[in-house]
């Protein structure tokens, strides 16, 4: 560390308006999974690309995801009781450009409805399928708290976002 308390070849800021790119290019140096969060809305299936996931408690099984309250379809998201968190796979990166604002969705896209009546993708990494536990302000997002009712997973190379870029990982074994 240097005197200031900046990295070696890097800066210190204020994380606040005027340093809103430098905050979220620093934000970018962390690597995340993609998801796709669907639910079943009401005029059909829907899905929500988020990188916002994460692993909660192992006792009860929880997760979490954090949708921006910004987004045109978080109203549905945000009162949704179920739904399934989807691991994308590394070669899932059509799947974004699918649920992005004016995508095709669903339409054409290969799914199966579960239990409780969600639309699932049986292609993804992993899949969660969740019932809402809590919900938590978290500034321009909501902290959604999902118990897991079932999970499943494929050996597949998961779809990897790391400064504005999309990529894959597979550990090495």
């Amino acid at each position: 560390m240097m005197a200031d308390g900046a990295l070696p070849d890097g800066f210190t800021f204020i994380p606040d308006a005027a340093n809103a790119r430098a905050f979220r290019d620093a934000l970018g140096c962390f690597a995340t999974g993609v998801t796709l969060v669907t639910i079943a809305g009401p005029e059909g299936p829907m899905g929500f690309v988020a990188n916002s996931f994460s692993s909660l408690s192992m006792d009860p099984p929880l997760v979490i995801w954090s949708p921006s309250k910004s987004a045109s379809r978080y109203p549905h998201f945000a009162v949704a009781q179920h739904y399934t968190i989807h691991i994308l796979a590394e070669d899932q990166h059509d799947i974004i450009a699918r649920f992005m604002r004016g995508g095709a969705g669903f339409d054409g896209l290969d799914h199966e409805i579960n239990a409780e009546g969600v639309p699932v993708l049986t292609t993804a990494a992993a899949r969660f399928d969740c019932v809402q536990h809590a919900t938590h302000e978290g500034g321009d997002h909501l902290i959604v708290v999902g118990q897991v009712l079932r999970a499943s997973q494929r050996d597949v190379a998961g779809l990897v976002f790391k400064k504005g870029q999309y990529g894959g990982f597979s550990a090495k074994v």
